[in-house]
């Protein structure tokens, strides 16, 4: 049979856009290897916030007394927890399962591959499209360390499902998947270790100020952090391995940390292997990354890759952009994607949040620009549900006074940041802006104090 739209891969970007083209009344037919909703649904962004949102749960219940709420003996079962995430990504799987059924999706469970531009074969049958759009996502990426095979290490989908609390852990890799862990673990009373390479947790596109000072109040709450350190062997520490063995190099010298698990969070890469992707002729940029325009297409014109396949943003909500963009461009609708204002959250407990350029972009850019920085306690709602905890709100402005970057430390970072993206998006100046009534009290007044 004959589609208008293939697509390969059930992820954010694959069902937005299957739902998207199939209400447009297009023929539509999605292959999925494993679970509907992808990386991030089954073992990625779902199931570590319903897992957060147990542990903030519990954090809040042990320090009610700060509320004027006597909890006399907080206490948490893991085997629930893990109980109540995977009941919620069941829910939420079959709930994508029944909008693409609505919309007239034909979904095929199994390995797709690519035979060319118009056809993909699935087991022993082949299919026929028009257009062909690409959103295999993103696997994890484990670095070639000596020794890593030796021992039983932890990979996020790992430490999702343990129902067992080790006594110490050692975190490799200080990012947004690296610290929600270590957030987590540190909330049920785990030693964590982090270690990292770069001279600051979080790189790559959150604010380093910001950063910064989530790092200062893990510490406090005994995480330990090693910056500027490299991992360079790992091992069994003791004979009957049953603690692992991190050996590290700093400026200062080599040292080691020995804990009962290790995870594993260095980063994740596109996933280019194992469904025929070598079968297109796709013009590729010097990394190897698939080149594709503001529409989302290739030098193919009717093949389209979006998600993290594109290696430009593994963000879920960038890849559901992305999606509604190339079906939209397929359908003849003019639309382009805008990567001006992408949010980036780190769900830990005080939450961080950011939107538009950083500090560091803009200086890299030479861009000029002049910050705005501002106690979140200038919000009443923050003070009145955050008690004893300080944040920050920073807003970076332009010299025609748009905005050009927020950014925010301090829970609800995650709900509000949405209105400066939009500031952003829209290329608002800072009293176009405070035009705009914002309901009092909420967090989300911040900005409008710092404007």
């Amino acid at each position: 049979m004959k589609y208008q739209l293939a697509i390969i891969g059930g992820g954010p970007a694959g069902y937005t856009a299957a739902e998207t083209a199939g209400k447009a009344g297009l023929s539509v037919i999605l292959f999925e290897k494993k679970s509907l909703g992808g990386v991030c649904l089954n073992e990625g962004c779902i199931p570590t916030k319903t897992l957060l949102y147990s542990a903030k749960t519990y954090d809040n219940a042990r320090y009610a007394q700060k509320y004027a709420v006597n909890v006399p003996e907080a206490s948490f079962d893991l085997p629930k927890m893990i109980a109540r995430k995977q009941k919620v990504v069941r829910k939420l799987v079959l709930g994508i399962k029944g909008k693409l059924t609505q919309a007239g999706v034909t979904m095929v469970q199994g390995e797709a591959q690519i035979v060319d531009a118009h056809h993909v074969s699935c087991g022993e049958e082949q299919y026929e499209c028009d257009n062909l759009l690409l959103c295999t996502g993103s696997e994890t990426f484990i670095p070639p360390i000596p020794g890593l095979e030796t021992v039983n290490y932890w990979t996020h989908r790992d430490a999702l499902d343990s129902k067992e609390l080790p006594s110490s852990l050692v975190i490799v890799g200080g990012g947004v998947i690296g610290m929600e862990f270590a957030s987590f673990f540190c909330s049920l009373g785990v030693k964590v270790t982090v270690i990292e390479m770069l001279p600051e947790i979080l790189g790559g596109g959150m604010d380093v100020e910001m950063a910064g000072l989530l790092r200062a109040e893990y510490a406090k709450r005994g995480i330990c952090f090693m910056l500027n350190t490299k991992v360079t062997a790992i091992g069994a520490a003791d004979s009957e391995a049953k603690t692992i063995k991190v050996q590290y190099d700093t400026a200062e010298g080599a040292g080691e940390v020995v804990a009962e698990r290790l995870l594993m969070s260095v980063g994740r890469r596109p996933v280019m292997k194992g469904y025929g992707l070598e079968n297109l002729p796709l013009e590729r940029n010097a990394r190897g990354g698939i080149i594709v325009d503001e529409q989302m297409r290739t030098s193919i014109p009717s093949v389209f890759v979006c998600g993290d396949l594109t290696g430009f943003s593994l963000l879920a909500h960038t890849a559901v952009r992305e999606g509604e963009v190339a079906v939209h461009t397929i359908l003849g609708k003019e639309d382009k994607i805008s990567y001006r204002a992408i949010p980036g959250v780190v769900y830990t407990n005080p939450e961080i949040a950011g939107v538009g350029e950083t500090e560091e972009s803009l200086r890299k850019k030479e861009i000029s620009y002049r910050a705005v920085k501002l106690p979140m306690a200038y919000s009443g709602r923050f003070v009145a549900e955050n008690e004893g905890v300080n944040g920050v709100c920073k807003l970076l402005i332009a010299d025609d006074n748009t905005i050009l970057g927020a950014h925010v430390f301090g829970t609800p970072a995650s709900e509000i940041i949405a209105l400066a993206g939009m500031a952003i998006e829209l290329k608002l100046t800072t009293e176009q802006w405070k035009r705009i009534v914002i309901p009092h009290p909420t967090v989300g007044e911040i900005f409008r104090e710092a404007l």
